[in-house]
Order: structure tokens, then sequence, then C-alpha cells
């Protein structure tokens, strides 16, 4: 990842990769999502949250090659190391729409819940952007350098839901990919717009940390079976410790993606 993106991470707590998917995979990832949209229905994102104003998919490491194929990309992956450091694996894959007329709205929120301790950061998301982000669709909005501050936003603001001062919103094309240190306060806006604004979340946490979606559990065994090394050391799906922490219920407090 080149050196400014990194310098951008550190200082605001995010960084774009313009155009970092090319066509091809963005067409793939596209056409896979509105598949999956389709054959799974009311049931879209059950495996993990449903919501009013968003549809959701989970689990989509198990649901097609494209999706192995992305969270294992080691330029994104320079960037998640670089906040989470060498010890890191894949919390969860979901796909999130905000909704056409006035869906989408997020608090502000740190992803878990969780503030840096004595290790440093544990949490980094990369959100991959299917369409467009405009202010008026919806797009992600992220208060820079807050990932430095330690502290919460539903915690100090009066009503996370309103527009922060300080607030800017990550605009970008289709194609683009945010990684972001997810301590920083971010969250959707409202898509006020007649079309649905679609984006893929990659959240990575540190491997002394439960996943938010227990992989190991939730893959099926002909998915892993065909894993390489690599994809399943960015699983966790051969460490004992992961499979204790998850295994014993060990949960985060607060908001998650």
């Amino acid at each position: 990842m080149d050196e400014n993106k990194l310098r951008q991470l550190d200082s605001d707590g995010f960084c774009l990769l313009p155009g970092f998917m090319g066509d091809a995979m963005l067409a793939e990832l596209r056409e896979r999502v509105e598949a999956l949209f389709v054959s799974e229905g009311d049931q879209a994102g059950s495996e993990f949250k449903q919501e009013p104003g968003a549809k959701r998919l989970a689990n989509l490491v198990d649901k097609g090659e494209v999706f192995e194929r992305a969270i294992a990309m080691s330029t994104v992956l320079e960037g998640v190391a670089h906040v989470l450091g060498s010890e890191y694996k894949l919390s969860s894959l979901n796909v999130r729409v905000a909704e056409p007329n006035e869906g989408g709205l997020q608090p502000l929120h740190i992803d878990m819940g969780l503030l840096p301790d004595a290790q440093g950061f544990g949490t980094c998301n990369t959100v991959w952007l299917l369409d467009d982000f405009t202010p008026e669709n919806g797009a992600l909005r992220v208060v820079p350098g807050s990932h430095k501050w330690g502290k919460r936003p539903q915690d100090v603001v009066e009503d996370p839901n309103a527009p922060h001062p300080q607030q800017i919103l990550v605009t970008g094309k289709a194609g683009d990919v945010v990684v972001m240190n997810a301590a920083a306060w971010h969250g959707g806006t409202l898509n006020r717009t007649a079309r649905p604004r679609r984006a893929m979340h990659g959240f990575y946490v540190r491997r002394d940390l439960p996943q938010q979606q227990y992989q190991k559990k939730m893959l099926r065994a002909e998915t892993q079976a065909h894993l390489s090394d690599e994809l399943r050391r960015v699983l966790a799906l051969d460490d004992p410790m992961n499979d204790e922490l998850c295994a014993s219920g060990v949960q985060l407090s607060g908001f998650m993606k």
C-alpha cells in the first residue's frame, strides 16, 4: 500500500483506494450479490442481523469464490496489518444496502464498541463500494482522528444519529475500497435517492479477540475443504485460541456492523 495511504490511515483513521477492485471483480461481486438477494429472499442476512431501512447478506465466505478472493487481497491486508499488527483474522464478511427513500441511517459508532487497549487497536473494517458513494445516497461518514480519542460516541455525544460538526462524507466510485480503523467514529447516512446503495464490509479483528461471526462454525465442510493455507490463516480455522474464544460465547458489547 502507498505510504501516503498508510499515513492517512494513521492520522485520519481511514484511507480510500480508488479503483481497487477493477471492472471485472466489481461486476462479479455485483452479480453474485444480486443473485444471493434473489435466492435468499426474506431470509437474507438472517445469519447475522436484519434491520429496517437496509438489506443485508451475511456469511459471504461460504457463498462464492469471489468472496474468498476478496478477503485475502494483499494490498487490503497490508492496511489491516497496519492497524492491527500482523496477528489478525477475518471477523465477518457482510453486505449492507442502504435502501432508497430515506433508508440506511446509522448512529455514529465504533465497531464492536471496542476501544484500543494496551495491545493497540482491535478492529479494522474494509468497505467495498459496489455503487458510487455520493452525498445523497447514504455514503459513509467518518470523524477524522476520532480513533485517537479513546471514547465511544454514545458515551459523549447527545445524539449519535445527528450530524457531527467534524464529520466528513467518504464519497467515491464503485470499485473503490475504504480501509478504516474501526475505532474511528463512523456510520452510514440517509439514502435520499430512489436507488439502493450497496457496499460489502470485510471486518477484521486482532487474533486475541472473538470473531463477530465464528467462521469455523458457519462455513460448510465443503467450503473449508478447498481453502488455501493462507485463507485458513485469515479465517483462523486452525486456531485453537479462536475456537476457545468463539465457542465459549465471549461477546463484545456495542454497535456491531
